[in-house]
């Protein structure tokens, strides 16, 4: 356990705009866990955030809804370092120089460049094709030794490791090379209208994505029309990717195992399904919704928080700079 406690780990969430279920169970709600296990830097990651055009009043007024969140989720201020990424200028200052050791041709090839870029085709900025090098300074400033990662961001990992590999090779030993933690129960939740694809916060359809603000009503009328399939079985299996999904949401929130829940539901109708499992989610929302809003309410404790919270990055994430700066030959006055 103290080998485990010495290791830094990393992770973010952008503020923009609601979380789904998947994002709790794939990525917050581990975060309460971890912070018993390792040291952790959550931040709130705006720069990544204006790489598709924001409006300046919601993007301020999310991160400080999604700081609320972390902390009504569990996450404590006073066992992480919880932090706003642009008050620590060490991220934006590391992704220039980290720039400098990144080939065009590495972010072309980027999986989420080119289907951000296919969706955005009016804003194809160079943040948008930099964010990559910029989620490597995010990690390697800290000297981070875990990343949670899903499937979708285990590239972004691999590019911040060759980087790091490649500053390494050149100027001698400067970043520890991270590794990635995956999480394997819940982590992917799948779209309720879709479930051959994961639930995403920027989903067109309304009914496909459980929002971490939708109220009881709405979280249950959204399962009630979650596809399922014309067989009645309520079981786990490749052929029924509906129901699947339903049964590991259910298993996420519930605390139980997909065969505990498939015992529970046995000769059970869709309707009674769909109807627990939108109960039992909503059950796990409400408290968590309430501790946000009562945090909300106390803007200066967020403020505090978010400020120590930066102080203590930008003084691990400097320490990092400097040998950094040295290291490329930067006059420092010394």
């Amino acid at each position: 356990m103290e080998e485990a406690q010495s290791k830094v780990l990393y992770s973010a969430v952008q503020p923009s705009g609601n979380l789904t279920i998947g994002n709790y169970v794939g990525a917050i709600r581990n975060w309460v866990a971890l912070q018993g296990q390792f040291t952790c830097f959550y931040a709130i990651a705006d720069l990544h955030a204006i790489t598709v055009r924001q409006v300046p009043a919601e993007l301020r007024r999310h991160t400080l809804e999604l700081a609320a969140l972390y902390i009504a989720c569990g996450v404590d201020p006073a066992r992480c370092t919880l932090y706003v990424q642009s008050n620590v200028p060490a991220h934006a200052e590391l992704a220039w120089v980290l720039n400098t050791m990144t080939y065009v041709g590495e972010m072309e090839r980027m999986t989420q460049f080119k289907d951000k870029a296919a969706k955005h085709a009016e804003n194809v900025n160079m943040g948008l094709m930099a964010y990559p090098v910029l989620m490597a300074a995010d990690i390697l400033l800290y000297q981070t030794d875990v990343v949670p990662v899903g499937i979708d961001q285990r590239q972004h990992l691999e590019i911040a490791r060759d980087i790091a590999v490649r500053f390494n090779n050149r100027y001698g030993e400067t970043f520890r090379l991270p590794e990635g933690y995956i999480v394997k129960e819940g982590a992917k939740i799948a779209s309720l209208q879709d479930p051959l694809h994961k639930m995403s916060k920027s989903d067109e359809n309304p009914n496909a994505s459980v929002y971490l603000s939708d109220d009881r009503d709405t979280v249950i009328r959204k399962f009630r029309r979650a596809v399922t399939d014309s067989d009645n079985a309520i079981v786990a299996s490749e052929q029924k990717p509906g129901v699947t999904n339903l049964l590991n949401i259910y298993a996420a929130f519930r605390g139980c195992t997909v065969a505990e829940a498939e015992k529970e539901f046995a000769g059970k109708g869709y309707g009674d399904f769909k109807l627990a499992v939108g109960e039992t989610v909503a059950d796990v929302l409400a408290p968590i919704q309430a501790e946000q809003k009562r945090l909300l309410a106390d803007k200066a404790y967020l403020s505090d928080i978010l400020s120590r919270g930066a102080q203590a990055a930008a003084h691990t994430a400097r320490r990092t700079l400097l040998k950094v700066y040295r290291k490329v030959g930067f006059y420092r006055g010394e």
